[in-house]
């Protein structure tokens, strides 16, 4: 079984910036693609960016294309999603996700809060 676990979720005003982090426990096989996910009040589960981990090649849902940025870390399995001018519709529980070995995985959620 392995544990994602993440990291860098708070409060900031609009226009501000987050990194948040996510650490797979597993370190012997590579992921086939990692990503982000997100949970806003009341509203349904909302991806928003991959990285396939074969080549790097990157997809963003539209509203934070531009704004976002999903990168990797190959030796240590981790991703990162650098959130750029935030907004308030941006806040969410973010959840990592992992694809590895076949089986998908989930972390356990960070909160992220734009608000002024």
């Amino acid at each position: 079984q392995v544990q994602l676990v993440e990291s860098g979720g708070g409060l900031v005003h609009p226009g501000g910036s987050l990194r948040l982090s996510c650490a797979a426990s597993e370190r012997t096989y590579s992921p086939a693609a990692m990503g982000w996910f997100r949970q806003a009040p009341g509203k349904e589960h909302e991806f928003v960016a991959i990285i396939n981990w074969s080549d790097g090649s990157t997809y963003y849902t539209n509203s934070v294309k531009g704004r976002f940025i999903i990168s990797r870390d190959n030796a240590k399995n981790t991703i990162y999603l650098q959130m750029n001018s935030l907004k308030p519709e941006d806040t969410a529980v973010y959840y990592c996700n992992a694809q590895i070995r076949g089986a998908t995985y989930w972390g356990q959620g960070t909160q992220v809060t734009v608000s002024s």
